[in-house]
């Protein structure tokens, strides 16, 4: 990295799995497969750089409800055997990575899938060196909207509520602020509210390549791009 400059934590909306697999005649699940394989070199890639939390999007509260059946089973089976090779894989045990699972995810998934999310955690829970969040039936806005709720179930007066009140009632409440987000799929927007509170003061970047196609080589462009942006930052 030409100047040195590491985000801590980058997150990553993997945009485009779907298109890429319509592209080649593929069924979409097969799209979702090749994203995984592809988060495995990237969470790589982010370990050998130094970026010690690395997050990723994996589904919205919506995505398996509004996805026909049959793509959300397979959706769902695509998860399982990528979970299962990320809690044997010798880079998560080298590296010391804890792994997070943030969302609803204890109320939307299967149990057979609960479990393996059981075992990640349970596996790595005394990790510290980095840490990897990969959010699952998560949007931002739900999280903000559960936030004020748990404030107001708390009963915590109005004038008493700071800025850590509400990052202390977040889900992503043990997470940093996100310094760099990354979204593939062509596509420069943000989507339900992702992360809302943690990126107030992120650095963007918008890749026009599917998520599949977004490899260990283009993450490290992009990276390196940060690393521009932050040799500038204050001047």
């Amino acid at each position: 990295m030409e100047n040195n400059i590491i985000p801590n934590h980058v997150a990553i909306i993997p945009d485009g799995n779907r298109r890429w697999a319509k592209q080649r005649g593929l069924s979409p699940w097969e799209g979702h497969s090749a994203g995984a394989e592809n988060t495995e070199q990237l969470l790589r890639k982010a370990l050998e750089l130094g970026i010690k939390c690395f997050s990723v999007w994996g589904s919205s509260l919506d995505n398996l409800k509004k996805r026909p059946l049959e793509e959300s089973r397979q959706l769902l089976k695509v998860y399982e055997e990528y979970l299962t090779r990320l809690l044997g894989s010798s880079d998560i045990h080298e590296y010391q990575v804890k792994i997070n699972f943030i969302g609803k995810w204890e109320e939307q998934l299967p149990e057979a899938l609960k479990k393996v999310l059981y075992d990640c955690i349970e596996a790595t829970k005394n990790y510290s060196e980095n840490v990897l969040n990969i959010f699952l039936a998560y949007s931002g806005d739900d999280e903000m909207e559960s936030a004020i709720k748990e404030i107001i179930k708390k009963g915590i007066p109005s004038e008493a509520i700071s800025k850590e009140t509400i990052k202390e009632n977040l889900m992503t409440r043990n997470l940093p602020e996100v310094d760099f987000m990354i979204r593939t799929g062509g596509e420069p927007h943000l989507s339900a509210g992702f992360m809302m509170w943690d990126t107030a003061n992120v650095q963007l970047y918008f890749s026009e390549k599917y998520y599949p196609d977004f490899g260990a080589a283009e993450f490290e462009a992009a990276i390196e791009d940060f690393s521009q942006r932050g040799r500038r930052l204050g001047e």
